[in-house]
């Protein structure tokens, strides 16, 4: 199953106030994703938040079309309010007020996965003794 990570940038100094914001996080309505049809197309597995200094990284663990996932997001009421409770702590201010808004942040803000390795697709090699 495929990870991605979106980059925030966020000012320095405000750690605990972003940590206390995803702490009340409301989970999305379901993790399965569907198309315009109703297809299942998608599904998130899992998020994990990290910060460090001005910098805040969300890991999405998700199977399916990773556009979905966006499609998705985009019309969550608490991801909505997640990001109206950030948006004073952000160093580059966005707007992720429509879904349009949120899925080009989104999209840009997706960092490039240079190496996904699990036990399902690298198996661990016999030791030399």
């Amino acid at each position: 199953m495929p990870y991605a990570a979106i980059t925030y940038h966020v000012q320095p100094g405000h750690e605990d106030e972003i940590a206390e914001i995803f702490a009340n996080f409301r989970r999305v309505d379901t993790p399965v994703m569907r198309d315009d049809d109703g297809n299942e197309v998608g599904k998130l597995l899992g998020t994990a938040v990290f910060i460090k200094d001005d910098v805040m990284v969300r890991m999405i663990h998700y199977s399916g079309d990773f556009r979905a996932i966006g499609r998705h997001m985009a019309t969550q009421r608490g991801v909505h309010l997640l990001e109206e409770k950030l948006a004073p702590y952000l160093a580059i201010p966005r707007d992720s007020r429509t879904p349009e808004g949120f899925q080009r942040y989104f999209r840009d803000a997706t960092m490039r996965c240079i190496s996904q390795l699990s036990i399902d697709t690298h198996v661990a090699e016999d030791r030399v003794p």
